[in-house]
């Protein structure tokens, strides 16, 4: 029996990156492999946690062997977390990155397991080149790709990054798969009833952790467009996540722009339990980012069948291919006004949503896995 050991966020981290990690080990149990998830003690130090809570509060998965043991600032604990895993001797350590901060814990842990001569350390890896940018980036990204011995990624912009750090390991291409932690969607009017929206408008989304690189200022400035044209009578802006960017800012930009009666502000985490509820009740999700690699969001909106309207950035149009399943448009606010406006013109949401039961059939947690495996083979890895 193959054994895998998933380390990164889990239980009781919250947010999509801890859904991932916890999603990708059932995979792995339901196809026969022995699989325990190693997850922080620490995870960021309060004053870098840009968020008012790291953690989620319900009870622990029960399927799941989730272990508490890395601190990601005690370079002991990295030395100490990478000789267990070196003794344990899964086949597999699936990894996930996201962040250079993680480079120096993750990449030691990596380098110490590695040297049983069994054990062979994957990547899932959301982004090279960080979209917020420090000056310690580059060497602390060298470190850790150095340190393990193959990536699937997720987006060609990420393969470029790894191109460009001189990667000549592994490394396989898997679309982001869908979200299927959410439940299921509900009709569109109780989903009103219960975020108190009034059923008779239409709702456009904005949805997750607010960072600059999302571009909810190029949004604002579009609907402002958008409302002098007249569009936005029956029409209002749901922004929903928590701000990890300076918030006052946005709010003095909502009122500039005359939005305060058009932008509903629902700016908090927003638990797995309530994400159904937006998604129901949306007619369309829009990322209007300025940079990405990819994003998880997209997968929600597969999930439960909402179009889309995004940004031609990093591989946002590799997922959401334009007047299929959605819009692919320019970085400005005007050309996001405009797909905004066709969308809500003719049978366009109901096109998108028929293609979407088609397109999401390539997104599946199954073919990630089977990308990790062959990644693993090539690198060494033996059954």
């Amino acid at each position: 029996m193959k054994s895998v050991s998933v380390v990164g966020p889990a239980h009781p981290y919250r947010g999509g990156l801890a859904s991932i990690m916890e999603i990708l080990a059932r995979t792995f149990a339901a196809r026969g492999c022995r699989v325990d998830i190693k997850t922080f003690t620490l995870q960021y130090p309060q004053f870098l946690f840009p968020g008012k809570s790291q953690y989620r509060d319900d009870p622990r998965p029960a399927d799941l062997d989730i272990t508490r043991c890395i601190n990601t600032v005690n370079p002991f604990n990295w030395v100490k977390v990478g000789r267990r895993l070196r003794r344990e001797r899964p086949d597999m350590v699936i990894m996930k990155y996201w962040t250079p901060f993680m480079a120096p814990c993750f990449g030691t842990i990596a380098r110490i397991a590695r040297g049983n001569g069994r054990t062979r350390v994957i990547v899932q890896i959301d982004n090279v080149v960080p979209h917020e940018h420090h000056f310690i980036d580059t060497p602390f990204t060298r470190y850790f790709l150095r340190s393990v011995d193959g990536f699937v990624y997720m987006s060609q912009q990420v393969k470029n990054d790894l191109d460009a750090f001189g990667s000549r390991k592994p490394a396989l291409f898997s679309p982001h798969p869908l979200f299927v932690n959410f439940g299921e969607a509900v009709p569109r009017e109780e989903a009103c009833r219960h975020l108190n929206l009034d059923p008779a408008l239409h709702y456009s989304l904005f949805f997750g952790l607010i960072r600059d690189y999302k571009g909810l200022d190029l949004l604002l400035d579009a609907w402002k467009l958008l409302r002098e044209k007249g569009v936005t009578g029956d029409k209002r802006l749901i922004v929903a996540g928590e701000f990890y960017a300076g918030r006052e800012r946005y709010l003095q930009q909502i009122e500039r722009n005359g939005l305060c009666g058009e932008v509903i502000l629902h700016d908090r985490f927003i638990p797995d339990e309530e994400v159904r509820h937006y998604f129901s009740a949306s007619d369309v999700l829009i990322q209007p980012y300025r940079s990405a690699t990819q994003s998880g969001v997209t997968q929600i909106a597969y999930n439960f069948n909402l179009p889309m309207i995004v940004t031609d950035v990093g591989g946002l149009a590799e997922i959401v291919p334009h007047d299929v399943v959605g819009y692919v448009t320019d970085t400005t606010a005007r050309s996001v006004a405009d797909a905004v406006e066709r969308f809500y013109t003719g049978d366009n949401a109901e096109r998108f949503r028929r293609n979407m039961v088609t397109e999401r059939e390539r997104f599946s947690w199954e073919a990630m896995a089977d990308k990790l495996e062959e990644v693993w083979r090539q690198a060494g890895g033996t059954e």
